[in-house]
């Protein structure tokens, strides 16, 4: 790789995680099922309404599913970036509201177990895109993956969605301990996802604080309730998206207003020295890869 080229991707990757320009939000749960893919999209879509150019990377590498939400034909994905088949622009689709879209690869084991490198091969592909973006939601897999922890280190706020399930209680606090105690990350917001009351979403959220207070040196903010709603569903079988389906129904209702205040959530004044700053300087000065991630 030439100098130049480094250049032109360091330069690339500024222009998408320089504050002034790009909000990061990764979007997280620590199980399957939880809906995390319907508010990351109804997030973009909500957002693209008020004008913001809105980008969505399907980073669910195993189990892809954002396009087939959205009922999008995709000839290449984040599997032919990886092998060098394309460019990271030529596997970007266009969804509603003309929110761009990334796609994920589906069924592939190999995917799901990306070394380091291969982790910041992918961050770094970003540099070769000429998009200006206002938002980049990040759609993780469920679980503690490496790939979860790399992009939810790189994202400036963490989403974590959390039901009213022991399951999805027990594994989302695994997420935060394992993002807290061994990558830095303080700070979460929970968004209470299927409830049927906002009484059952604050009481769903003090549970996930008695845990975190008690053994985690941790900030978590309660930022939505989400309440269970049948139109989520009857959106589903449309292949669309809540907020467009059904805008005025009562969770469609609850993620715009989510997507108003993501929007005015401050942007730190420098990168937040995770995998920003790691790959920063792995294009300007090509330091090893591991050594980055603290390993």
């Amino acid at each position: 790789m030439t100098d130049n080229n480094i250049h032109d991707q360091a330069s690339g990757l500024r222009r998408l995680t320089q504050p002034t320009l790009t909000k990061v939000i990764s979007v997280t749960g620590g199980k399957g099922g939880v809906g995390k893919s319907n508010v990351t999209l109804s997030l973009a879509i909500s957002m693209a309404r008020q004008g913001k150019k809105v980008m969505v990377l399907d980073a669910d590498l195993g189990l892809a599913n954002v396009d087939i939400m959205l009922g999008l034909r995709v000839k290449r994905n984040l599997g032919h970036v990886l092998a060098g088949e394309c460019e990271l622009k030529d596997a970007m689709v266009e969804g509603p509201h003309g929110i761009k879209i990334i796609p994920a690869t589906s069924g592939t084991q190999s995917m799901t177990e990306l070394s380091h490198a291969q982790h910041a091969g992918l961050i770094r592909a970003f540099g070769s895109l000429e998009e200006e973006i206002d938002v980049l939601l990040i759609d993780t897999a469920a679980g503690i993956s490496d790939m979860v922890v790399s992009f939810s280190r790189a994202a400036q706020d963490v989403l974590v969605v959390v039901c009213d399930e022991p399951t999805s209680i027990t594994d989302a606090y695994a997420l935060i301990k394992l993002l807290s105690r061994e990558h830095g990350v303080q700070r979460f917001k929970i968004v209470a996802n299927m409830v049927r009351s906002y009484r059952e979403g604050r009481e769903l959220f003090a549970k996930l604080t008695l845990v975190t207070e008690r053994f985690l040196n941790v900030s978590i903010e309660l930022v939505a309730c989400v309440p269970l709603d049948d139109k989520v569903r009857q959106s589903v079988k449309k292949q669309r998206i809540v907020v467009d389906a059904y805008p005025r129904s009562p969770a469609a209702l609850a993620l715009s207003s989510l997507a108003n205040k993501a929007l005015t959530w401050p942007i730190p004044k420098t990168p937040s020295g995770h995998l920003e700053f790691f790959v920063e300087r792995l294009l300007n000065k090509r330091e090893p890869v591991g050594e980055s991630f603290g390993e």
